[in-house]
């Protein structure tokens, strides 16, 4: 019998699923998602669409694979003894610096909420709050919590970056900020002109671990 050739969208040996999720990380990177396409990621790695599809049928999937694949190189394995507060501490900003350098990435974790690297993040901040002692009762509400909060933190932060390109720097946008709060009225704005020095000197990561502090401590008064 005679050999029957292979489809047309029959998988080159060259062509991996990751590979595919690091070029479509970099289209997004580059160019947003909107810049995420079947015919740029075509171009980009020099193969056809349905080659591409052989792996990845669509754009949801697409996005579900390049959001694993940069998420899961921010979430590295806890060191075996690490105190449960250090490893919440080390993913929450495994997390932070990956929406900083990939700011489509915050959205996206937001926008479909039950996908593999969000059930990643719930465990490895769900089974620290456990070796913390939080109870049964209290877990689900601590872990959407907490992951709402890095996630939402690490968005605005990666945000105010985009924002100050072509700006100035970030000291000169901090600046002007304390000085537009400090011209309030102090009888209207007590508690804004108050801490509007506050601005100028906060360092972003140590004010974003002390909000999990707060929710951790708080966690840990009411149990």
């Amino acid at each position: 019998m005679a050999k029957t050739n292979r489809s047309p969208g029959a998988r080159p040996a060259a062509l991996t699923r990751d590979r595919i999720a690091e070029a479509a990380i970099e289209l997004l990177d580059a160019h947003g998602q909107s810049g995420l396409t079947f015919r740029a990621l075509a171009l980009k790695l020099e193969t056809g669409h349905g080659a591409i599809q052989w792996h990845v049928t669509n754009k949801a999937e697409l996005l579900t694979a390049a959001t694993v694949g940069a998420l899961t190189r921010a979430l590295a394995s806890p060191v075996p003894g690490m105190p449960p507060r250090h490893v919440i501490h080390t993913v929450a900003l495994g997390v932070f610096d990956a929406i900083d350098a990939h700011p489509w990435l915050g959205p996206q974790l937001f926008a479909v909420p039950w996908q593999p690297a969000m059930v990643k993040l719930w465990e490895q901040i769900g089974r620290p709050l456990e070796d913390l002692g939080v109870p049964d009762s209290a877990q689900f509400t601590a872990v959407s919590t907490l992951v709402s909060y890095i996630v939402g933190v690490g968005s605005q932060n990666a945000t105010n970056t985009q924002a100050l390109t072509g700006h100035g720097s970030r000291n000169e946008f901090l600046d002007a900020v304390a000085e537009r709060w400090e011209s309030l009225d102090p009888a209207e704005h007590p508690f804004v002109t108050r801490v509007a020095g506050r601005l100028r000197v906060h360092d972003d990561r140590e004010e974003f671990l002390a909000g999990i502090d707060i929710i951790l401590n708080g966690l840990l008064t009411a149990r």
